[in-house]
């Protein structure tokens, strides 16, 4: 299996199943000196890790990294980084009766298809606990980041019908952490957290969208052919489990306007080029202009539902299924920082790149 690296001059390469022993990953590219602050970093693996509320996976992981190398007298020393994160409550047993069955919607048919060989327990290598390791080294990034003025946050804007009427510049986002579904708005929180813990009593799954706000980007980050910024960006969500589609600045929307109402007319604010809105969400023929990034995440509702389907097993019978094990019925409130993690890698690649010019 190839493609299990992401970047260019900072760059993860993760490895590790759903039920094997441990995930984990060695990150190139983190410049020497870095301040390692092992609680925040802990603090993002707490955000995404399973078990953490009502509306998520009760499969009881505490997700407790271990670095193996790349760190003395808690700084980086500019080696390659590896780390660990032990499974430790797996129960195997809740997919033997599908070793032979090819799940709705999940990749065991085309892993099999593919490789000759799958991982049943769990989805092995396609299940989400593999996101361990973008998120410790989103984490990493995020540090880096840090030190350069970038703030990434995301947060719930949408789950099933249930959606944030604001933008975010109306809203406090810190206020997203506040409650377990991730939503600044407390009000609207609370329906998207009666919707999921109803879904779930229904054994089935909900989807949503989630979107992510950089702030304090300098002007001139991404490429303008092939490595546009917005391109590395979608390519980034793209590759998270269970999204389904992407849009930056006005999006989906910009296809209804005329060009005189989406343009973003510029104007002198003091010595700095600005512009008056921000349809372009942030990046103007690939390159960051400066201005507020923002984009949004569609995730569908997860595939694994513990009600009865029709599907087929490895023999071409189509047979009657149902999925057991403990599952998400909504994967919005985890995935919140793992679509953190995945910009701010994007964000140092890019910063590291944009140096290179200087």
């Amino acid at each position: 299996m190839s493609a299990n690296s992401f970047g260019n001059l900072f760059r993860l390469t993760s490895f590790g199943e759903s039920h094997g022993k441990a995930v984990g990953g060695v990150i190139e590219g983190i410049l020497p000196g870095l301040d390692i602050d092992m609680d925040f970093i802990q603090h993002e693996m707490n955000r995404r890790r399973p078990g953490q509320s009502a509306i998520t996976t009760p499969r009881d992981e505490k997700d407790q990294v271990e670095i193996l190398s790349g760190v003395f007298e808690g700084k980086a020393t500019g080696t390659p980084m590896g780390f660990l994160v032990w499974n430790s409550d797996q129960k195997s047993g809740d997919y033997d009766n599908i070793r032979n069955v090819y799940r709705p919607s999940h990749a065991d048919y085309t892993y099999q298809t593919k490789y000759g060989i799958r991982d049943h327990r769990g989805g092995g290598r396609s299940s989400a606990r593999e996101t361990i390791a973008r998120v410790f080294a989103g984490a990493i990034a995020k540090l880096i980041l840090r030190r350069e003025g970038l703030t990434v946050q995301a947060y719930t804007s949408q789950v099933g019908h249930i959606q944030l009427d604001k933008s975010y510049q109306q809203m406090d986002l810190e206020v997203a952490e506040s409650n377990i579904v991730r939503c600044p708005d407390p009000e609207v929180a609370q329906q998207m957290i009666d919707f999921i813990d109803q879904t779930r009593i229904n054994k089935d799954s909900v989807g949503g969208v989630i979107t992510c706000v950089i702030k304090n980007v300098p002007v001139g980050l991404g490429e303008p052919v092939f490595n546009k910024l917005h391109a590395q960006l979608g390519h980034a969500m793209l590759g998270i489990n269970a999204v389904k589609g992407f849009e930056y600045g006005s999006g989906f929307g910009a296809a209804a306007m005329t060009g005189m109402a989406h343009n973003d007319e510029f104007f002198m604010d003091g010595d700095r080029v600005r512009t008056r809105t921000n349809r372009s969400g942030g990046i103007q023929g690939g390159i960051s202009n400066g201005e507020d990034i923002y984009f949004n995440v569609a995730f569908k509702p997860i595939a694994t539902v513990l009600k009865e389907q029709q599907t087929v097993n490895k023999d071409g019978e189509e047979v009657p299924t149902v999925v057991k094990g403990r599952h998400d019925p909504c994967v919005l409130p985890r995935a919140v920082p793992i679509v953190e993690a995945m910009a701010a890698m994007v964000m140092v690649d890019n910063l590291y790149l944009n140096k290179m010019y200087r």
